[in-house]
């Protein structure tokens, strides 16, 4: 049976779990500091790619928490490293998405072009148009490795929900005929990289995240130990239905239920 003693290494899910929308979730600092006292590695991984890991640095660092932009992976990043392994430095690639995505694949060392790719990066674009749209479909058709980010069919903001990556990806899919290789959550891929980032083991690794069907399923189909707060999408119900390893309220009470554990476990 899993073991919160048996942590070492850490994958964290953001909004829901340290934050929720601008306000950070009580105690986290202190989470954090629990963290680094116990010198347990951990990587920030969300599917949202709307802004880079500098930018988070930026905006967890206005709640009180110092972080790398090496301890945050994104979904764009994470498509971009995974591209990176199957095309050389240099290749030419078409981006459906943001000026994040596109960056992200810029500093892995492809070439961003609308002709004549090897593969075509999809993501969440505000700025959609038909001629977008048009262009990607067109490349994805005559042969271009089709990648999807993520498949999160929509964006909660604080004022109401937006249309996700998912449902871009649902329309580039349908007029392609062609299903992409999805890179974030719940699918492997993600965890994967995140943990060839820390160098861990996935035995002794633990998710941790708010919503049931990206978070809880994506750990355990990359064999994590899952731990379900509350404090975000899913109630208990789903949490304990998903076969959750652990769940707490918030990550105030996993930091009160972790340091528990050790006490009870005794000096190492």
């Amino acid at each position: 049976m899993a073991s919160l003693t048996d942590i070492t290494h850490l994958i964290l899910d953001m909004d829901g779990v340290l934050y929720r929308g601008n306000r950070p979730m009580p105690r986290l600092a202190e989470f954090f500091a629990f963290l680094r006292e116990r010198s347990i590695p951990f990587t920030l991984v969300t599917n949202n790619g709307t802004r880079t890991p500098q930018e988070r640095v930026v905006q967890l660092a206005g709640m009180g928490v110092r972080l790398s932009p090496s301890e945050i992976l994104v979904s764009g990043k994470a498509a971009a490293r995974f591209l990176r392994r199957e095309f050389p430095a240099g290749s030419r690639v078409h981006v459906f998405g943001t000026p994040a995505l596109r960056k992200a694949l810029a500093e892995e060392g492809f070439t961003l072009a609308d002709e004549d790719v090897r593969a075509v990066v999809a993501g969440l674009d505000f700025e959609i148009t038909f001629d977008k749209i048009r262009r990607a479909v067109r490349l994805i058709r005559s042969g271009a490795r089709f990648i999807a980010t993520n498949m999160d069919p929509n964006l909660p903001t604080e004022g109401e929900w937006l249309p996700g990556t998912g449902a871009m990806i649902a329309m580039l899919t349908v007029a392609s005929e062609v299903e992409p290789t999805v890179i974030g959550k719940p699918e492997p891929i993600m965890y994967e990289l995140a943990i060839a980032q820390m160098g861990a083991c996935p035995k002794t690794t633990a998710a941790v995240g708010d919503r049931v069907a990206t978070d809880i399923v994506g750990g355990k189909r990359a064999s994590l130990t899952t731990i379900c707060v509350l404090s975000g999408a899913s109630d208990r119900s789903e949490a304990e239905a998903a076969g959750a390893d652990f769940i707490f309220d918030d990550i105030g009470h996993l930091l009160d239920g972790w340091r528990f554990a050790l006490s009870a476990r005794g000096p190492a």
